[in-house]
């Protein structure tokens, strides 16, 4: 939480809005232009000490419901809403309250672009929202359906991917997003049913649950068993989308080893 950095941007923020803007008077006893701090803490529902404090880098980090009441507070456009989420350390979910489970074209196109490269995009459910011909044809099973979630297949075994190394690590990694998710989604009853499938379905699931798993996105190795190709060694490195909080996954082999090529002949046929 980059502390200095946000106090400075609330300051900012609250000094260059006017009280017209947030339906109050402009009055005349009014030293400084914008808002006053005891303004800002009422129009965010909060203690007025609680946003004294964080003005002077003194506060807590605070929860992500406390920063979307911020961000409401100060009328922040979505950019500045994402940057202030961003210095509290905080992944930003989109306005309305849901995770968002429709792929931006952009995003879409992106992969597109990529014929030689497996990729798939997620979703901060772990739902799968796009993927290229490559990534089905490496990741098979129910890709091409448009209703594979990858949580269900890790621990569920609906439509699972073929059998890859360092399971415990990825369920932990799943869980750790969930939980994410979770906190960053209370009112999205699609998560919150698929929790409720999970924890009923599965013990390892409530076992890696109640561990409170962390892991950061980043760049991961596994061994993956193909039907046709064999055991490939294969890199995955996470690009993420923080406007939707979703991920975009590259599956690549290293240049010039066995699974390089045997996924470059995979790639011609797709």
């Amino acid at each position: 939480m980059a502390r200095q950095e946000l106090a400075r941007f609330l300051r900012e923020r609250r000094a260059g809005l006017h009280p017209q803007t947030v339906g109050l008077p402009p009055g005349t006893d009014r030293r400084t232009p914008g808002l006053r701090r005891e303004e800002v803490a009422e129009l965010a529902h909060m203690s007025v000490d609680y946003y004294i404090r964080l003005e002077q880098a003194r506060g807590p980090r605070p929860s992500p419901r406390v920063l979307d009441a911020l961000a409401g507070a100060l009328r922040l456009a979505p950019a500045e809403r994402s940057h202030l989420f961003h210095l509290a350390g905080s992944a930003a979910p989109p306005p309305g309250g849901t995770a968002v489970r429709r792929v931006r074209p952009h995003v879409a196109r992106l992969l597109e672009r990529l014929p030689d490269t497996a990729a798939i995009v997620t979703d901060a459910a772990y739902g799968l929202v796009a993927w290229n011909p490559l990534a089905q044809l490496l990741l098979g099973g129910d890709l091409g359906l448009g209703t594979t979630n990858l949580a269900r297949r890790r621990f569920l075994g609906q439509g699972r991917m073929y059998e890859s190394s360092r399971a415990e690590e990825t369920g932990h990694i799943v869980v750790a997003r969930l939980r994410r998710a979770a906190e960053r989604y209370p009112h999205d009853a699609q998560l919150s049913a698929l929790l409720e499938e999970l924890r009923a379905g599965s013990e390892d699931f409530r076992r890696i649950w109640a561990a409170h798993p962390v892991h950061a996105p980043g760049h991961r190795t596994k061994l993956l068993d193909h039907p046709e190709l064999g055991r490939l060694r294969l890199n995955c490195d996470v690009l993420l989308v923080p406007e939707d909080d979703q991920e975009v996954v590259l599956v690549t082999a290293d240049p010039g080893s066995p699974s390089a090529r045997r996924i470059a002949e995979l790639a011609a046929r797709s």
